[in-house]
């Protein structure tokens, strides 16, 4: 269980602003984290990591203090079982790929390495370095790199937005598997609506530093789907029923978002929201 209540004073763009966050989020739990660019959800997740420091507030996690801001007390980001996978991937660029994993594993003949370089399918170019990857494939690497030593959390910001439709899938398939194979507790930044609704087990919206809403990913996108289509932007095209229950296919712009839904929010929009052709 990690229990947050933080507080930093923040620069944005057109304003500063406050981080104003208090929450807590179960083992096991898988959340996503969105809101528009600059609402400090990159921030947040440094800040659990420790690679920034709150102005005051304290981080418990499992019972032990991370972080509290009246007892002086910070601990190092090395001793805290954090796997980070970054907007920018910070991979060692003299390393190989084989090399950046041996290193975060801390011993070159751990049998993870081989297991997930298969898994990101990057066993043909471990020997390559990163200059000589594409975006995606050192996303990949990013990915490989942060499971490596079984963290108890695992903090993603924007991970797969590099990869195409199919590794994509792949790889959030393997989040979904490693999160319950090894009992991680996941927190990721994400846009996608998509992969919000595939992978999250509870969605916290924040604006300007705060958070404005909490809840599952089949409520957050059915109150922004609900506030678009108020403005003709959002519009349900379909709801198909397939072997793992019913799927909402909503139209937000030109881009289609498929949303699972229960029994109960299907009669819920039956009622309220007509489809458009």
């Amino acid at each position: 269980m990690i229990k947050l209540r933080v507080k930093k004073h923040l620069i944005g763009q057109q304003s500063d602003f406050d981080l104003d966050v208090s929450t807590t989020i179960e083992t096991n739990e898988l959340v996503a984290l969105t809101g528009a660019s600059g609402a400090g959800k990159t921030t947040l997740l440094r800040i659990i990591a420790g690679l920034d420091t709150p102005d005051q507030g304290a981080i418990v996690v499992d019972g032990e203090t991370w972080f509290h801001g009246g007892r002086r007390v910070c601990v190092s980001p090395q001793k805290r079982s954090v796997g980070f996978v970054f907007q920018n991937y910070a991979l060692f660029p003299t390393m190989t790929v084989r090399r950046n994993l041996e290193y975060a594993a801390g011993r070159r003949k751990d049998p993870r390495i081989d297991e997930l370089l298969n898994v990101v399918e990057l066993e043909n170019l471990q020997n390559r370095y990163p200059e000589t990857l594409s975006g995606g494939q050192q996303q990949r690497v990013a990915l490989a790199r942060a499971l490596i030593r079984h963290p108890k959390i695992l903090l993603l910001d924007e991970p797969l937005s590099a990869l195409d439709h199919s590794m994509r899938k792949r790889l959030q398939d393997e989040i979904l598997r490693l999160r319950l194979e090894l009992g991680l507790t996941v927190l990721f930044v994400s846009h996608d609506q998509n992969e919000i609704c595939r992978l999250a087990s509870r969605v916290i919206c924040m604006k300007h530093g705060e958070i404005v809403f909490q809840g599952s990913a089949e409520e957050t996108v059915s109150r922004q789907t609900e506030a678009l289509a108020g403005c003709g932007a959002g519009k349900i095209k379909e709801i198909r029923k397939t072997p793992e229950g019913l799927i909402l296919v909503v139209a937000i712009g030109a881009t289609l978002v498929e949303i699972p839904i229960s029994g109960e929010y299907l009669e819920k929009i039956q009622k309220e929201i007509s489809f458009s052709n």
